[in-house]
């Protein structure tokens, strides 16, 4: 099955765009929370500081959501526009 050359072209620009989101998002997340620890410590959640919980389980929490988030918009992308992996070469 051939996908019309414009779906590729929508597809491909949807897929960047959500992949740099998720790597602005994964960014934040890695290098703000480090570079504003300091900040963070002033901060409680579940009685322990920010910047505590999120070197020692929050970040890591945040990296499996952002890979499930990708399957799950990626998956919607491909059914929206017909595409799928298969297709990658034709």
């Amino acid at each position: 099955m051939r996908i019309p050359p414009e779906h590729r072209q929508r597809h491909w620009l949807r897929t960047r765009q959500v992949t740099l989101l998720l790597l602005a998002i994964w960014f934040a997340v890695t290098f703000l929370s480090i570079w504003y620890a300091r900040e963070l410590t002033g901060l409680t959640l579940l009685g322990w500081p920010v910047s505590f919980y999120m070197a020692a389980q929050g970040s890591v929490l945040v990296y499996v959501a952002i890979i499930g988030a990708y399957a799950w918009w990626m998956g919607r992308l491909d059914a929206k526009y017909q595409v799928r992996a298969s297709d990658g070469d034709k």
